[in-house]
């Protein structure tokens, strides 16, 4: 069954212990008003390939972090749907798959996962105004002293990775809009960073409904016969000029040397909406969608995704409300 109970953790990061061959976790003690947590993120994988793979994006940009910044500190547990607060790698546009790389746990000369978010964590440590965002399942509160740093009751959270397409041995604990992940916030620099986790033996596509792994092609470029990336989502009029309201449009790109069949194809917004494409894009071949009411780009942020005739999502895109000015189109 999907993991439960599911939630972010919100507080001030003040200690951290790095993973062993043991314990191949990262730990990090969080703080709130009055109560201690440990978060504990994976830094190797129990299904060869080890390597998890890893994004961090500094400027990260997405309309969630409003939402985020809103919340007091503490565990807030979270529904698993669109729309929210949850965090989906595939439906949620968080990131582009072909940035992740596999980063060992013994990696050259310190260049490995432990290393890469130990320096986020000890940046955050010392910047007094920062917090820390962790996604993944509660454990606690346990009537026992917590193992790594001594507080009790036992309280925290974990699975801060992505938790759906897993293996056949973990297909028990797929789900979609249950992802695990860790932001970053610098306020007063007014800075998201933004630490997504994928062990390798996960897919890129998963159903909407169980989030077990389905066939697709490959982060980085499309199998034969596969839609990944073929066509791209490039612009968007998401807040037309007030005397054309209702003049929202969406611009896809042809980026492959094949003509594309649009039947059956859709784009889907942020609450799951969606409009049906058609007709044939030409190889390099440009297409404005003029948005027909259904599929809605919000004002204050949202994303968008292209997904095929099969229901594989092809590409994905998000956007802020400072991006959304009127009259004006965001380009991807």
């Amino acid at each position: 069954m999907p993991i439960r109970p599911y939630g972010v953790l919100k507080g001030r990061p003040v200690d951290r212990r790095l993973g062993t061959n043991g314990s191949p976790h990262y730990q990090v003690l969080v703080v709130d008003h009055d109560t201690d947590y440990r978060i504990a993120v994976n830094v190797l994988s129990q299904v060869a390939p080890h390597e998890v793979t890893y994004v961090a994006d500094e400027k990260f940009q997405h309309p969630i972090t409003a939402g985020l910044a809103a919340l007091p500190p503490g565990l807030k547990l979270l529904p698993s749907g669109p729309g929210g607060l949850a965090l989906d790698y595939i439906r949620g546009n968080l990131f582009q798959p072909a940035d992740m790389v596999p980063l060992p746990v013994d990696g050259n000369g310190g260049d490995n996962l432990d290393a890469r978010l130990d320096a986020h964590i000890q940046r955050a440590m010392s910047v007094e105004s920062a917090m820390v965002y962790a996604f993944g399942q509660r454990w606690g509160p346990e009537d026992k002293k917590d193992q790594y740093f001594g507080f009790k009751p036992g309280n925290g959270i974990h699975d801060i990775h992505m938790n759906q397409a897993n293996d056949a041995s973990h297909a028990q604990e797929d789900g979609v809009w249950q992802d695990g992940g860790l932001l970053i916030e610098f306020p007063d620099e007014q800075r998201w960073v933004a630490i997504f986790l994928k062990f390798q033996s996960q897919g890129w596509h998963s159903d909407d409904t169980t989030g077990h792994a389905i066939a697709g092609g490959s982060p980085v470029e499309p199998s034969p016969g596969a839609t990944d990336g073929m066509v791209r989502i490039v612009a968007a009029l998401a807040n037309p000029p007030a005397d054309d309201v209702g003049r929202e449009t969406v611009t896809i790109l042809n980026v492959s040397p094949d003509l594309v069949n649009l039947a059956g194809w859709s784009l889907v917004d942020r609450l799951d909406n969606r409009q049906p494409l058609g007709g044939t894009l030409q190889p390099g071949g440009v297409l404005t969608v003029p948005l027909a009411g259904v599929v809605q780009l919000g004002n204050k942020g949202g994303t968008l995704s292209l997904v095929d005739a099969t229901g594989l999502k092809v590409d994905g895109v998000s956007y802020t409300a400072a991006q959304a000015r009127e009259g004006w189109t965001i380009v991807f």
